[in-house]
């Protein structure tokens, strides 16, 4: 595949995401998928199975969110997103009731691409602090210092 061809593979993830159509997750990612880092919510299975566990979460949560794509790179086999996704709580997150604010995720994945499947990934994101902070869960206040005895 090309460079475009990957990038139009990962374009349309994230519109399928949006669409909350997620048994096309089968279609972009391979069923060997190795994901590098731990998953977004704690408790999720590994590879595969815990990106669609992750995605469900998320869309019972936020069920009017979508994604925005800011940047998106391809050399050889890898795609580099910068991607930032925004809802509305509007179900419950990890026994948080709704609480209606909405809220806004960013991040940045690589993905790498064998035969039209995404076979490995690498993501960063701050999912639970951020998405926390903004529903009220976690305080932004950092308490003051106490001066040196």
């Amino acid at each position: 595949m090309s460079t475009e061809d990957n990038k139009r593979l990962v374009r349309r993830l994230y519109e399928e995401t949006d669409k909350q159509n997620f048994a096309a997750l089968d279609e972009f990612f391979s069923v060997d998928l190795i994901d590098h880092d731990p998953p977004p919510i704690p408790d999720l299975k590994p590879g595969l199975e815990g990106i669609k566990q992750a995605f469900k979460v998320f869309a019972t949560a936020f069920p009017d969110g979508t994604h925005v794509i800011h940047d998106l790179i391809a050399e050889g086999d890898r795609v580099v997103v910068r991607v930032s996704g925004t809802g509305t709580h509007k179900g419950e997150f990890k026994g948080i009731p709704p609480t209606g604010k909405l809220v806004e995720m960013a991040g940045i994945v690589i993905y790498r691409i064998e035969r039209g499947k995404i076979v490995e990934r690498w993501a960063q994101h701050n999912f639970l602090g951020f998405v926390m902070q903004q529903l009220g869960v976690i305080s932004t206040h950092r308490p003051e210092s106490s001066p040196p005895s």
